[in-house]
């Protein structure tokens, strides 16, 4: 599903308007009428009164919304011509929460790096064929309830490109008392922001959910149409799709990337663990026992996820109610890992911050005269102090007939699941409040 080459060619030149379809979102508001809730007007302090705490961003770029259950998700978002959405100093606030706490200062694609099996085409669809200008016109049936924004990038014009809602996701939580006579349960709703960009046949959405418990997914889902000039696949490296076995549709990997700069509590020297568990065999009339190791990540890392291995960012002065310190685990979902490339080869990186480094391959910042473009190559035994957390998400696309035509949206992401942010469940009801620790029993 691509380019033939010389629409590829062409397309990767930056500002070649004619392949994609135009792109913006640097000028309005997020926030509207609907479930999203309008952005406050820039705070006018009396001549009395302290001045107000300045705003993160300006109303036009701030998104604010109170979820059922009381947390409250605030964040900046802006346009970047070659990652497209970027998001800000993205902060929760549960309902206990005195004050909102910061958890991303940043937080946006880093690639989509796309190899076909057969060796001949290979793309970097943010940095090498426009994906930042192929921002989408979306429908209001796209952003059901919601609010589309419209969003303007130089030289392109504006776009009403992008979409703030809310949208149901079943149970938070339930719970029986032992004699089955009350259930605790609650309903969850997610704010969601997201866009669509275009690159040639492809279309990518953007999508950042934020959940009432605390917890951000980033998923990106591929749709659109199959390349129709990569249809000169043998089996093997293809699958047949349409009449017989004369079509073989190209298989190729989508590798996305994200790039994540935590700064939780508002501090950016976060910490880094690896947490590894190794289950032994049952002995005797005894059952398998499983021992759990935390190793401190004090250098940059090049990690492979495996069976029963984890990492989380700890802040480094925040701590919840129970005094434990505050950390996101990062949760990635199901993943091909593609071997082709050193910098695809492993499943995450935590690298030293540097502000030019800022895409996992043709990085077309500026770092100096020979310095290398890939996050792989930047993971050289620095200490981290202010880590950047680079997730790498794969899949092997294989195609077949149900993929035509339309394609149906194939996801690929990850979570950051709060661990330690709040002493209980933010979403806790009142009766339950005193149940900090070991439950009394029975209920």
């Amino acid at each position: 599903m691509r380019f033939s080459t010389q629409l590829a060619a062409a397309s990767r030149l930056r500002g070649t308007g004619a392949v994609l379809a135009a792109a913006a979102l640097l000028a309005t508001a997020t926030a509207a009428a609907g479930p999203v809730s309008p952005a406050a007007a820039e705070p006018v302090a009396a001549p009395a009164a302290p001045a107000a705490a300045r705003p993160d961003c300006s109303a036009a770029h701030r998104i604010e919304q109170t979820l059922d259950g009381g947390t409250t998700w605030r964040m900046c978002w802006r346009y970047d011509t070659d990652a497209g959405l970027v998001l800000d100093k993205v902060s929760y606030q549960p309902k206990s929460a005195a004050a909102p706490i910061r958890v991303l200062t940043s937080a946006k694609l880093a690639q989509i790096h796309v190899p076909y099996d057969d060796g001949k085409n290979e793309f970097d669809d943010l940095t090498g064929a426009g994906f930042g200008m192929g921002l989408q016109n979306l429908k209001p049936a796209e952003c059901p309830g919601g609010t589309i924004t419209p969003v303007r990038v130089a030289d392109l014009g504006t776009v009403k490109g992008l979409c703030t809602t809310t949208r149901a996701r079943g149970h938070a939580y339930r719970m029986a008392n032992d004699q089955m006579t009350k259930v605790w349960q609650a309903q969850g709703k997610d704010l969601l922001v997201y866009t669509v960009n275009k690159v040639a046949w492809y279309e990518y959405i953007t999508e950042w959910r934020f959940s009432s418990d605390g917890t951000i997914a980033a998923n990106v889902g591929a749709t659109g149409s199959l390349s129709p000039m990569d249809y000169n696949a043998t089996d093997g490296r293809g699958w047949p799709i349409g009449t017989g076995a004369r079509s073989y549709a190209t298989s190729h990997a989508h590798n996305v990337f994200w790039r994540l700069h935590f700064g939780l509590d508002g501090s950016p020297k976060d910490r880094v663990e690896q947490f590894d568990s190794t289950v032994t065999r049952p002995t005797g009339n005894g059952g398998p026992k499983v021992k759990t190791v935390r190793t401190p990540v004090t250098k940059e890392l090049a990690g492979d996820a495996k069976a029963m291995r984890w990492w989380r960012v700890v802040s480094q002065n925040g701590k919840n109610k129970d005094g434990h310190a505050r950390s996101y685990e990062i949760v990635p979902g199901p993943s091909a890992t593609h071997d082709g490339r050193g910098f695809t080869r492993h499943d995450i990186y935590f690298t030293q911050a540097r502000a030019c480094e800022q895409f996992a391959s043709n990085n077309i910042r500026d770092c100096g005269r020979g310095a290398p473009d890939s996050v792989d190559k930047w993971v050289n035994g620095e200490p981290l102090v202010n880590p950047i957390a680079w997730v790498n998400i794969g899949f092997h696309h294989i195609a077949r007939d149900e993929d035509q035509q339309p394609m149906p949206v194939h996801w690929q992401g990850f979570q950051l699941a709060p661990r330690d942010v709040t002493a209980m469940n933010p979403l806790t009801p009142p009766a339950l409040a005193n149940e900090n620790g070991q439950p009394d029993q029975p209920r």
